[in-house]
């Protein structure tokens, strides 16, 4: 018998399935539940355990991990008769790896206090590839013995581990990661709009500047996809458009201006709202074609 942390994963999406699974080979006892009926077949052929709702993935597990798209999912499988509180054992662990408001971080985290749990936001960086190769970046916000008792899960997970702060602060820190890629990817599409158009090899074009100062994770996570126009999500367009409210709502509150931001969160918003919601973000390219008369691929 293994004498690792039982574990419950909920929320088994692009980026949750590939997770639970890498803990799965790192040894640990997984038992997922997701909405998905493929997604559990998926996982219990892994050598996980599918469950048939929240209260059943949860009852036994000392640590559980949630992996939804927004705040109002969090809220949805943590609170009410059915959800993670309602059922989750006295002294477990919540790690919720979603990416929310830091002030819906705040108030699970007060609520399960008061239900004899513990919690950590530990929201990740890295899109689809950093999960299936377990290099996320995981920034984590709460206290510092809970971080600790994470941390061996945490890194079968990812690569850069970090405990920011107090609850909400990972979510903080994730806001701003979400704001300067989604600035990085605009930069990257306009360069590529305006290097082909000017009649420059992209491919070698895109070599040479990812060698020099502006080279970037986005640049070389991404460059394929906007040679080959294949914007196949690893992350949505509809979910960086969430993200962008919520750094755009969060700056406002504390009175920090985000002048570029701000504009590019309208321009994925004016993506979405053209219908490209679903496709990878860097589908910004197809803005940035269109604003320049230049169609390829779109």
């Amino acid at each position: 018998m293994s004498n690792l942390p039982k574990i419950a994963w909920i929320g088994l999406g692009i980026m949750g399935s590939p997770m639970a699974e890498n803990l799965i080979k790192a040894g640990y006892t997984v038992t997922g539940y997701t909405l998905e009926a493929d997604k559990l077949e998926r996982l219990a052929a892994a050598g996980g355990t599918a469950a048939t709702s929240i209260a059943e993935a949860v009852t036994d597990a000392d640590v559980i991990i949630t992996m939804v798209p927004a705040s109002p999912h969090v809220e949805a499988i943590a609170y009410g008769p059915d959800g993670i509180l309602a059922h989750a054992r006295r002294g477990a662990l919540l790690i919720d790896m979603s990416s929310i408001t830091p002030q819906t971080s705040v108030d699970l985290a007060k609520a399960a206090a008061d239900k004899g749990i513990r919690v950590l936001d530990a929201p990740v960086s890295g899109g689809e590839a950093g999960a299936v190769e377990a290099v996320l970046s995981i920034m984590a916000g709460g206290e510092q013995t809970d971080f600790d008792a994470a941390r061996p899960i945490l890194e079968a997970l990812g690569k850069t581990i970090v405990l920011c702060g107090p609850h909400g602060a990972g979510q903080t820190v994730k806001a701003a990661n979400q704001l300067i890629v989604a600035v990085n990817i605009q930069a990257c599409a306009e360069a590529v709009v305006f290097l082909e158009k000017s009649g420059v090899d992209l491919t070698s074009a895109l070599d040479v500047l990812g060698g020099g100062l502006a080279g970037s994770t986005v640049l070389t996570r991404k460059k394929d996809n906007f040679k080959n126009r294949d914007f196949q999500p690893g992350f949505r367009i509809d979910l960086h458009h969430k993200d962008m409210g919520i750094v755009t709502d969060a700056a406002r509150t504390v009175g920090a201006a985000l002048p570029v931001g701000t504009l590019v969160a309208s321009l994925v918003a004016s993506l979405r709202a053209q219908g490209d919601g679903g496709l990878d973000h860097s589908a910004l390219l197809r803005g940035v074609e269109r604003l320049s008369g230049h169609t390829t691929g779109s």
